[in-house]
């Protein structure tokens, strides 16, 4: 009998690089019934204003029907992106450094996910060191890992890169990738002075920054300092995201470029789809117009805020109150009991489980419980602690919350049982 003749495909050396989405894999999971999701890095269906979109669609195709279903500019429409640029000039004058963001920088973009994977084909060869937090977002590796990078992990604290370490891995650094504001996975933030010792001394070095910033708008009590691209904007690619703050499905973000690199990014961006869907476009560009954002955001921040504070003092009563400062708990202490933050925006919680304990070991006896979480292993591009994990508090309600958190001390108590056998 003949055997099977060998495949003709014959994969790419990238394509071995290429792995499944660690969280994708978690949100199969979360599908079955009865699951409680702390997993997904999902807005709130709550928040998308259906009604404005609605009659947005509606005008979109009464006043330029052609228009608006036929190919398009591949920098993206022009309406749209006259308001980026004006709304991060405002933000960034409003939060004490200029930035005249010039339109004609703007590229929109199918997702910001798409803007990493830009930056990555523009910038990154086979062996090119670039740098990123620790841990980082899941998906910007996935981007920059085809491309066969070197990727080094900086060292970080709650308050994002350490600047000494920085110094001492930046040589020949293609770039470092950072999320200022309420970090995915960790929920923390920059503030003020690390913000800009971190823009000075990246100048200083002539290291470029990327700064991906799909959260910046969902603080809870006070907004976030201004970008580090409104610091020095010729060493900076910055990367926005309409999906956090209308709704993902229509997968459109949008990056801020220098006049040095944009061309280039803008011809990858044609090899990839011509151009982000038109008709998306010119929706969003009519919900946002007579300032339609700032009276929506603020209902997505307090939803947001609510069920944080929820999550907190369910964490709280099932696993004892945290002191104000995590840094001021004795090491011990933090060693022998579950920890976590408190982010002030974003969708994340970031918890640490007690000495001798993986997140990735608990998660099937959560799941047995009837809750999901993300593990926190795969945000380190190198050397992940596997005693951390994600908690995503933005989908569930209230109520959910609270079962869910029980549930997972619950799930921890179990655990901690089998181990002790």
């Amino acid at each position: 009998m003949n055997s099977p003749p060998a495949s003709p495909w014959h994969l790419a050396r990238r394509a071995a690089r290429m792995n499944p989405s660690v969280i994708r894999e978690i949100l199969k999971v979360t599908e079955r019934p009865g699951i409680i999701s702390f997993a997904g890095g999902l807005p709130s269906a709550k928040t998308f204003p259906v009604a404005e979109f609605e009659a947005a669609c509606a005008k979109v195709l009464t006043d330029d029907p052609k228009g608006a279903l036929q190919y398009a500019a591949s920098e993206g429409f022009g309406p749209l992106r006259e308001r980026v640029a004006q709304t991060l000039s405002q933000q960034s004058a409003l939060a004490g450094v200029p930035w005249a963001v010039d339109p004609a920088q703007v590229l929109i973009t199918t997702g910001s996910q798409q803007g990493l994977d830009l930056v990555a084909k523009v910038l990154v060869d086979a062996g090119s060191k670039i740098l990123v937090e620790s841990p980082t977002y899941l998906g910007a590796v996935s981007a920059f890992v085809p491309m066969e990078p070197d990727i080094v992990s900086v060292d970080s604290d709650e308050h994002g890169v350490l600047i000494d370490d920085l110094r001492t891995k930046a040589a020949d650094a293609r770039f470092l990738y950072v999320l200022p504001n309420f970090q995915n996975p960790t929920g923390r933030s920059m503030d003020e002075a690390r913000r800009a010792a971190l823009s000075s001394t990246a100048f200083e070095l002539n290291l470029p920054l990327i700064e991906d910033n799909p959260y910046g708008d969902l603080w809870f009590d006070t907004p976030p300092p201004a970008p580090l691209s409104a610091r020095h904007p010729d060493n900076c690619i910055y990367l926005g995201s309409f999906s956090k703050v209308l709704a993902p499905g229509l997968r459109l973000g949008f990056l801020v470029a220098p006049k040095a690199v944009y061309p280039k990014l803008l011809q990858a961006k044609q090899a990839a789809d011509l151009h982000s869907p038109g008709f998306n476009q010119r929706m969003i560009a009519e919900v946002m117009k007579d300032g339609f954002l700032d009276r929506h955001v603020p209902t997505i921040r307090a939803l947001y805020k609510a069920q944080r504070d929820a999550m907190l003092a369910a964490l709280a009563q099932h696993f004892g109150a945290m002191p104000p400062d995590l840094e001021a708990m004795p090491a011990a202490e933090a060693d022998a009991r579950l920890t976590w933050n408190t982010p002030a925006g974003g969708m994340f919680l970031w918890a640490r489980l007690p000495a001798g304990m993986n997140a990735q070991d608990l998660l099937p006896f959560a799941v047995d419980q009837g809750v999901a979480f993300v593990p926190g292993s795969p945000f380190y591009a190198d050397h992940g602690d596997a005693r951390t994990l994600r908690l995503s508090f933005v989908t569930p309600s209230v109520e959910e919350i609270h079962r869910g958190v029980a549930a997972l001390a619950s799930a921890l108590n179990r655990y901690a049982s089998k181990l002790s056998d």
